[in-house]
């Protein structure tokens, strides 16, 4: 995993058009901005587990899921 340190308003970007740029922080939490092709799907982490549990077959655990 890459760890990159951004402040307000600075953005990183990705190889095949995808920019990431911190919009804000504000107690503890970040706000993001994702530009990027109309053909890359973009969800939050938990959105993306619950999912592939549906997949598998199982249902999403009724709890909150960090993910680094």
């Amino acid at each position: 995993m890459l760890v990159i340190t951004r402040k307000p308003n600075e953005e990183i970007v990705i190889d095949g058009g995808i920019t990431v740029k911190v919009i804000s922080t504000s107690n503890g939490r970040v706000k993001l901005g994702i530009v990027a092709p109309e053909n890359v799907r973009i969800v939050r982490g938990e959105i993306a587990f619950r999912e592939e549990l549906r997949q598998e077959g199982e249902t999403a655990p009724l709890v909150s899921v960090a993910f680094e």
